[in-house]
Order: C-alpha cells, then sequence, then structure tokens
C-alpha cells in the first residue's frame, strides 16, 4: 500500500502475544498463499490424467450463460472471447487445461471459494492451486487494462445518458471511495492503519471513477481504511487523467475543490447546509438531482462487489495480490456490457 498504508504482513507473534479478536486460525482466511513460493506438488495421479483431459469443467460448469455468470460473472460468449485471448498468451505448465485454469481463476474471483473446494472441484491440490492463482492473476491484470480506459470527452459525451445531458451534461466521471472488511493484522501499528473510523473495523479503501455510461475508467491501488478520501485521490494517480475544462461529481467527503481548481477543473458536490440552518429550495433541487445520478456508481460498485473476493473478508496474506484483483474484477465488470440505460431513473 501507499504511503498511509503500511504494509500488513507482519512476523509471527508467539502465543503470549495474540489477541483473541484476531482471526488466527480462520481457514477461510488463512489457507490462500497466493504469494507463497514453493515447488510444483503433483496434480493428479497417472491413472486419473487420461479421465481428467476427457472431462472438462468449463464444458459442463458453462453450459448455459445463466451458468456461466454464476461461476464466472461474465456470459459464455464473454468467458470464451477472453479465454481466445488469453490462452495464447498462457506460459504456465500445469496438467490442467488452459481454459479450466481461467475457469478455476474466475471462480475464485466471483465466488471466493476455498482453495481446498476448488482443488477438490478441478481434482488438483491446494498447492496447484495456489500457483495456477498466482499465475493467471498476473497474467490477467498484464493484459486487461485496456478494459479500463479513460474515455476522450467526446465518447464520454457521445455516450452520455438523458439524465446527465438534461442537467449536467458537462460531467467527466463520477467518483467515490469503496472499503472491504480486511481481516485484522497482527502488529497494532498495522491495524490503526488500515481501521475504518466510518466502519468501526479494518477495512482496505479504494477509489472508484466512472463515466457517466457506467464505464468503469479508473480504480485505485489499495490503501488502508484511515486514509481519508483526499488523500487517496490526490496519492492514486487519478488527478492525472484529468484536463482543463473536465468536470468531477462526488459526495459532500471529497474536498477536492482546491486541487481541482488548480488544474482547471469543476468540482460537482451536494449542497453543504450552513450552521444548521436548512438548505435553500434551490439548493435542494440541485442536491436531488446530483443525488438521481451519483446512484449510478453505487450500481456500478455493487455489482463490482459481485466479486466476492472483494466484498467478502479479505485475508492478510492476500493484500499484495489485491491491487492486480481489484483491476481486473473492474475490467470483467466492463466486459459485462451497458449498465446504464436511458431510462434507468
Amino acid at each position: 500500500m501507499e504511503n498511509e498504508a503500511t504494509d500488513l504482513l507482519d512476523v509471527p507473534l508467539d502465543d503470549s502475544q495474540k489477541d483473541v479478536g484476531t482471526q488466527w486460525e480462520d481457514r477461510s482466511l488463512g489457507d490462500h498463499s497466493y504469494s507463497s513460493s514453493h515447488p510444483l506438488m503433483p496434480l493428479i495421479t497417472t491413472a486419473d490424467q487420461g479421465s481428467q483431459c476427457d472431462k472438462l469443467l468449463h464444458k459442463s460448469l458453462l453450459r448455459t450463460d445463466a451458468l456461466s455468470l454464476l461461476h464466472t460473472g461474465l456470459s459464455r460468449a464473454a468467458y470464451y472471447s477472453v479465454a481466445e485471448h488469453f490462452i495464447p498468451l498462457y506460459k504456465g505448465n500445469f496438467q490442467l487445461d488452459p481454459t479450466d485454469q481461467l475457469l478455476l481463476t474466475l471462480m475464485k474471483l466471483k465466488l471466493n471459494l476455498l482453495q481446498d473446494d476448488l482443488a477438490k472441484r478441478f481434482s488438483v491440490s491446494q498447492g496447484v492451486v495456489s500457483q495456477v492463482l498466482s499465475c493467471w492473476i498476473d497474467l490477467m491484470e498484464e493484459n486487461m487494462r485496456q478494459y479500463i480506459p479513460w474515455l476522450p470527452k467526446e465518447t464520454i459525451s457521445a455516450k452520455m445518458p438523458q439524465c446527465f445531458k438534461e442537467y449536467h451534461p458537462g460531467t467527466t466521471c463520477i467518483i467515490d471511495c469503496s472499503e472491504t472488511p480486511l481481516q485484522r493484522a497482527r502488529s497494532l501499528d498495522s491495524r490503526a492503519e488500515s481501521f475504518s473510523h466510518y466502519y468501526a473495523q479494518n477495512t482496505i479503501k479504494y477509489l472508484v471513477a466512472i463515466a457517466p455510461c457506467g464505464l468503469i475508467m479508473f480504480i485505485s491501488p489499495v490503501y488502508g481504511g484511515r486514509s481519508s478520501d483526499k488523500f487517496i485521490t490526490c496519492d492514486s494517480g487519478f488527478l492525472e487523467y484529468l484536463r482543463s475544462g473536465d468536470e468531477v461529481m462526488a459526495d459532500r467527503g471529497f474536498t477536492i475543490r482546491d486541487v481541482l481548481s488548480e488544474r482547471k477543473v469543476k468540482l460537482t458536490i451536494p449542497a453543504f447546509t450552513k450552521r444548521g440552518a436548512q438548505l435553500s429550495e434551490e439548493d435542494t433541487t440541485s442536491t436531488r438531482r446530483i443525488a438521481n445520478v451519483r446512484i449510478h456508481l453505487e450500481w456500478i460498485i455493487c455489482i463490482l462487489k459481485h466479486f466476492r473476493i472483494i466484498s467478502q473478508i479479505v485475508p492478510i496474506n492476500l493484500a499484495s495480490k489485491l491491487d492486480k484483483i481489484l483491476r481486473i474484477c473492474a475490467a470483467l465488470c466492463n466486459l459485462q456490457g451497458d449498465i446504464i440505460y436511458e431510462d434507468a431513473e
């Protein structure tokens, strides 16, 4: 993580130092070892090898679009299009069909199944599951960056839904920060860095920016839950995408008007009340209109969190892969097709 978010991977403590509130032995959080380096474990016996070749799981688990969406978050056509793109780039030598390896990885992202569960489903060892995931997460992240494009202004305007055109036609993007629960770290310093006062628990936090049409154009690296919205906005590289004349829509918590003004970028946020006074009729109407279109971002974040790996408690030893996982999930959301429609209101 960046400046405010220190490394969450700590040295082990002895039993006398362990806090009973920390999830020390929870297998659902502790069996991930994507960053571990260990010898390749045997996948299957020679007797089973032929039978596995005859029974490819992607053929049975992805029989229909409904099943494909359930297991991968993608339609069958989108899944096989992704497979066609990635398999020629795959350099691994695991004794498991590459299309099934992709399926295994997407099932981990979408359903957050335990490694033991995935190992049994795919008839491989847990060690191999770990290595397949590590290999494919690296491969997919490196080659899916193109699916999170920062759209040209002309494209943003051409694809803008009517609800934006009417009252906020200059909007370039809508931004917000989202948080995901994080397994409690062992050291108090690391816990403090990831503790979110808003959620009263340890979390990871990241910035999401979408175009008015619903396409995710930017997703930040992971920060500790203590990091402020302003810090993440300034530190994540998001500002580098903005140009003079752009218009950013955000929530009240984004106190970034001064930062954007330096770049000649307009900030649109709901009105504040002053000293307990009620909002004027004009401010109330403006705030309602902003809320009506900002709901699009909430929908996108909800769809992003359909990938359970970033909606359920994140284990500490997965932290090193989380930046990549976020970008992959964002790219997969964009591959799902149109999300915001003209009649969305």
